[in-house]
């Protein structure tokens, strides 16, 4: 698979680099400078940003003893040490991320900053080099621009492009445009695009946040006259399909519109604005109907060539009117963003007649196909995508159209493009505004058209965040699983997660928290997840209910919800915490997550809750919902408590470590049989849930844990759970004794498991266990994702440490699972690259470890049997627990 190549070759990076920088060729300083988590981002927004860095030292005990960070306007005087925004002086610390605390941030201005270390010997070492972050408007008082829109209404189909030409008469020193749009744009200078974004900007409660995107846009520019072009799609501002979920009647449903300011600054330091006002031009382009939700139609007769250059005679196009800005609050989209990642080649095309064709790209995956062709003007092209074939060979879309109205598919026909022909000799055609989940594309037209394979390509299409983890193992099964599970994620991730890309797009609550862990241990995702949590924050009720997609026009707060689900709330700022060691999210959703606890509690004062669906999607067993939404409104609760400790809160941290008490005996003195530790009727979800979750006393977890081993080898090591089982049962066996088991299920090929589906072809996660279910049966989901996080925690057995969050103290506890020769896992977390691996070697373990510089390790050796532990030929004196410094060892248990 191409996805796992270039994550491959990406790691492989990684390992030349430090190699080399083993080897002495590269200096000992502070590399990876990122402010926000973005490398030298522009258009940062927020008052006191982060900076973070890593210590490049590959030397064993690596380690950092104190800190001074440089920040100022000119770039030279902080590469000699001065600052005129922040001049630290040397902090003793190891610490890796700091809050900026310096002068005021002004607006439209970049700083320059620089960080120098002192390594283990107390001995400053080399400075970084300089990176940089500049600041965007920083308050809605700094727009000068007006929102705009034609003069259409909501049921115009026809997408609306404007323009507008202005002259520079000075030499230009930089130019920035911010664009801020109700809907989807793309921004044109001078007849080119701009950036390389796609679906810009990130969807959003429109009526209570809104996003702008920032640009350098200096060489786009030119002496004398220029213009500027934007195109606007619907997305999910201006919703016309028809759907069970009532974005067409949205609250903040309009015709799309955006405001605009390109800030020119010139060599003699004055500075003009262009903005957008009624000064500029709209038309009706060739996009002639584009749906987020179905696809996207396009005319290329109507096509005006130029329309984005200075010399265009626009005097046919029609005026503009102000708009009311859709919410008060604009702030700067300072995350990873979405963009056509990687481009895929037809695996094979098959050609039915001189109309029709199947392309089949070879795998899932989530984003569009571009087409080039040839053919008479009036020809009109149809594209349409699905997951699946029937047995005769044409797309079956069956498993994921069903919530479309049916009334509106001929018009509006499910995940499918339809491109007019213009004739004027070879054509390409991609949407813009659309996305969809497929493999298959079959091609029809109305007059005969001569294609190839290579007439089509895909791309693959996702919040384009840094892969952060890898793992090899010597089951094929077991990458495959991984990789899949990758790909789903990465599918789901469009600047929110969703559940899937086809039928429905949408933020579900319940998969995202329980495939965070998967999406942290692989990807650089914490700017999707700030966001996305921003997003829970602009929807969440006074008295603290939350719905069960985010965002959402409304619908989901009566049906979805509760703690099973919208435990997003808590347990995703918690696990940013853990992955990241950074508290802001926490405290920025504290209040959130007290408010949803407070709620519950005051719903249901018992400590037991049966608010919420329960486990979804089970194979046949059925768990009491109140014991699963139970559990996650402890798992809340423990959370809140935890968080107010880090936060200071001494108080709310004694009231919410009660109120966990309090629910934890309330499960167990319904739930828990003390005598057989046997939770309910014992099924594989009842039992495991309590498990992983921490529910189970100490004394009864290995009584526990066994009877779920036997639970599930009575049912011949299939699994017989639905979602929250499936998040839960892996980790229960295997962090009670249970490794093995864990993996006999992992590994199982045959229904119901994981590997039924790969076996299958999958190459992704599928939304049911059946693979031949008659609907609920999307081929490209994440839910079940936990899989992938398992492979780490248990199998690599690498985990954040709770006392010393963010990998700063790595736990390690792998596990030698019979059925694997070789297993293998790498995370680049804060501190850089940290690798567990083991293989055997006859009748014993080799396993090797890598902790990053400025970093620590606590292990704990799997030794039963016996087993004894040697490091450099000497055997170790070791209980349950053995710390190492950074650098990198190989164990060997035999």
């Amino acid at each position: 698979m191409k996805f796992v190549l270039k994550t491959t070759l990406f790691l492989s990076l990684i390992n030349i680099l430090f190699l080399v920088n083993s080897y002495g060729a590269l200096p000992i300083r502070a590399a990876v400078l990122k402010c926000e988590y973005l490398s030298n981002p522009i258009g940062i927004d927020v008052a006191q940003p982060r900076l973070t860095w890593q210590l490049a030292d590959s030397r064993q005990g690596a380690k950092q003893t104190a800190w001074q960070i440089i920040v100022g306007t000119d770039s030279l005087a902080v590469a000699s040490g001065q600052g005129n925004a922040w001049q630290t002086g040397k902090v003793n610390s190891s610490a890796n991320l700091i809050t900026y605390a310096g002068k005021p941030l002004q607006p439209y201005t970049k700083y320059y900053w620089s960080v120098s270390l002192w390594d283990k010997d107390g001995k400053k070492i080399e400075t970084s080099d300089i990176a940089s972050f500049e600041t965007g408007l920083m308050g809605i008082k700094n727009w000068k621009g007006f929102w705009i829109s034609d003069n259409h209404d909501i049921s115009t189909k026809p997408a609306a492009y404007f323009r507008k030409t202005f002259e520079t008469g000075k030499k230009i020193k930089s130019a920035r445009a911010y664009i801020a749009v109700a809907g989807l744009y793309e921004l044109y200078i001078n007849g080119k695009k701009i950036g390389n974004h796609r679906l810009d900007p990130m969807y959003t409660r429109f009526d209570r946040r809104n996003l702008y995107v920032s640009y350098d846009v200096t060489d786009n520019l030119q002496n004398g006259k220029n213009a500027i072009g934007v195109i606007l799609g619907n997305g999910w501002y201006n919703f016309q399909s028809i759907g069970v979920w009532d974005f067409e009647r949205a609250p903040w449903r309009n015709r799309p519109a955006f405001c605009l300011d390109l800030r020119v600054t010139y060599d003699d330091g004055s500075v003009e604005t262009i903005t957008s006002d009624e000064s500029w031009k709209s038309f009706l382009g060739p996009i002639t109907y584009n749906s987020i939700y179905t696809g996207e139609q396009y005319d290329a007769r109507l096509e005006q060539s130029g329309w984005d250059t200075p010399n265009f005679d626009d005097k046919k196009w029609n005026g503009v009117s102000n708009r009311q800005a859709p919410s008060q609050n604009i702030v700067s989209q300072a995350m990873q963003p979405v963009r056509n990642v990687e481009q895929i080649t037809c695996k094979s095309m098959r050609k039915i007649n001189d109309t029709t064709y199947i392309f089949d790209i070879g795998r899932n995956i989530s984003g569009v196909s571009q087409i080039t062709l040839n053919g008479d003007s009036g020809t009109i092209v149809r594209l349409t995508h699905a997951e699946r074939l029937y047995k005769n060979g044409y797309p079956d879309q069956s498993n994921v159209d069903y919530f479309l109205s049916i009334p509106t598919r001929k018009s509006d026909p499910f995940s499918t493009d339809i491109y007019t022909l213009n004739g004027k000799g070879e054509e390409t055609f991609m949407p813009k505004f659309n996305y969809k989940g497929f493999q298959y594309v079959e091609v029809t037209s109305n007059k005969p058209i001569n294609l190839t394979k290579e007439s089509l390509v895909a791309y693959f299409m996702h919040s384009d965040v840094e892969p952060a983890g890898s793992i090899i193992s010597s089951s094929e099964l077991v990458n495959k699983l991984w990789a899949a599970s990758n790909a789903s994620y990465l599918s789901n991730l469009f600047g929110y997660p969703t559940d899937c890309p086809q039928r429905e797009k949408n933020g579900w609550t319940g998969d995202a928290h329980i495939a965070s862990e998967t999406g942290l241990y692989n990807f650089d995702g914490i700017t999707i997840y700030e966001k996305w949590m921003a997003d829970h924050r602009d929807e969440q009720q006074p008295n603290g209910v939350l719905p069960s997609i985010v965002p959402t026009d409304g619908w989901g707060y009566e049906w979805g919800n509760g703690p099973d689900w919208t435990s997003t709330i808590a347990i995703i700022p918690w696990n940013v915490y853990l992955f990241y060691g950074d508290p802001k999210l926490l405290s920025d959703c504290y209040g959130n997550i007290q408010r949803y606890v407070d709620h519950i509690n005051e719903l249901y004062p018992t400590g037991l809750t049966t608010w919420g669906l329960g486990d979804w999607a089970p194979v046949k067993s059925k768990t009491p919902v109140e014991l699963t939404s139970s559990a996650y409104y402890y798992v809340d609760v423990n959370i809140l408590a935890k968080a107010a400790k880090i936060l200071g809160k001494t108080d709310d941290c004694v009231k919410y470590s009660a109120l966990a008490a309090k629910i934890k005996d309330a499960i167990n003195a319904k739930y828990l049989n003390p005598k057989t530790a046997i939770y309910a009727d014992g099924h594989q979800t009842e039992q495991s849930v309590p498990l992983c979750w921490g529910i189970v006393p100490d004394s009864l977890k290995a009584k526990a844990a066994a009877h779920l081993a036997d639970s599930v080898a009575t049912n011949n090591f299939h699994l017989d759970v639905g979602i929250l089982g499936a998040k839960a049962i892996l980790n229960a066996l295997s962090e009670n004794g249970q490794a093995q088991t864990a993996y006999r299920l992992a590994s199982q090929a045959t229904y119901p498991s994981w590997g039924w589906w790969i076996v299958n072809g999958a190459t992704t996660l599928y939304e049911n266990w059946n693979i031949n279910a008659p609907r609920d049966l999307s081929l490209n989901h994440i839910m079940f994702g936990e899989i992938d996080a398992w492979m780490y925690k248990a199998l690599g057995g690498i985990k954040p440490d709770e006392s010393q969050p963010g990998f700063k103290n790595i736990l390690l506890s792998p596990n030698f699972v019979v059925g694997l020769d070789h297993f293998e896992a790498i995370h680049n977390g804060p501190y850089g690259k940290l690798i567990s691996a083991w293989k055997r070697v006859g009748k014993n373990v080799k396993y090797s470890v890598t902790v990053p510089a400025n970093s620590t390790a606590s292990i704990v050796f799997p030794v039963e049997g016996g087993k004894k532990v040697y490091l450099a030929g000497k055997m170790l004196d070791i209980a349950k627990l053995y710390k190492v410094d950074a650098g990198s060892y190989e164990f060997e248990i035999k």
